[in-house]
């Protein structure tokens, strides 16, 4: 290979090197999300009264996303699964998680603020709230989706 042949062949894998480095550096950019200032929306796969709020990525895409979901007091999620692993944090409120294919709430675990579960896709599970409202957040890798174990149970549905 002549001189000028390689010089030419390593300017081209050095702007291609910083072409990734810049595309790296615009995804890379600080997302900042303020309770207060959240967009909320109805929620209809996971029940009445429901809502979310999305702060990371898009839910039903294979890339990250970050979410809050807010159950409102009294609520039960029935008989479900997810495609992908959910990692779900409690930030206020009181959680009841029931695992297994039947909906027992005597057998649910309550998690209260600050507790965090990480959830194997696929993994049968019920959920709901009691006397007060659950804000939670989840994040993972999507997409992101809820298959009811018996459609009756879907809020969809109804």
């Amino acid at each position: 290979m002549s001189p000028l042949n390689r010089v030419a062949a390593t300017l081209v894998l050095l702007s291609g090197t910083w072409l990734t480095l810049e595309t790296v550096a615009e995804e890379a950019a600080l997302i900042a999300a303020k309770a207060s200032e959240l967009q909320w929306s109805a929620a209809p796969s996971v029940g009445p009264g429901a809502m979310i709020a999305v702060i990371e990525g898009d839910p039903k895409a294979a890339a990250p996303f970050t979410f809050r979901l807010k159950l409102p007091a009294n609520s039960t999620v029935g008989v479900h699964t997810h495609p992908t692993t959910e990692r779900v944090t409690v930030l206020s409120g009181s959680f009841y998680l029931g695992t297994g294919d039947a909906l027992d709430p005597a057998k649910a675990t309550t998690y209260q603020a600050g507790d965090t579960l990480i959830i194997p896709a696929g993994m049968a599970m019920s959920a709901g709230t009691r006397a007060e409202e659950a804000v939670l957040q989840l994040h993972g890798t999507g997409p992101w989706g809820i298959a009811y174990h018996d459609p009756a149970d879907d809020p969809r549905n109804q």
